[in-house]
């Protein structure tokens, strides 16, 4: 009788690793005796300058590519609260992409601020 064996998953079942990944591990092993708790406030602030800047200025690159409609433009009043709306909208997908999209840019950026 033949004995069954279970496939195991190759290593690269999982796809190659972004540099950001690997030097992410690699400073995460070599700076594990550092607090992390320090870099909670800076990450936070980071994520929100990111989130400000690159969807903020997308968004109201977009908001400027429409004309203003003939018959339902709300004048002064819309603007006001269309930034307001704007700003919201902002922060909600900066939160919603923060794990893969400032994450990495943080790592990067904390990377290059140690070396």
């Amino acid at each position: 009788m033949i004995p069954s064996m279970t496939p195991s998953p190759l290593p690269s079942a999982t796809g190659p690793k972004m540099p950001y990944e690997l030097l992410a591990e690699k400073s995460s092993t070599a700076g594990a005796k550092q607090n992390t708790t320090e870099s909670e406030p800076m990450k936070e602030a980071f994520s929100d300058f990111v989130g400000q800047t690159l969807f903020g200025s997308m968004l109201s690159t977009m908001r400027e590519s429409t004309g203003k409609a003939a018959y339902f433009d709300g004048g002064r009043a819309e603007e006001v609260f269309q930034q307001q709306l704007d700003q919201k909208l902002v922060e909600e997908i900066s939160d919603a992409s923060a794990e893969s999209f400032v994450d990495p840019m943080f790592d990067l950026f904390q990377l290059q601020r140690r070396g």
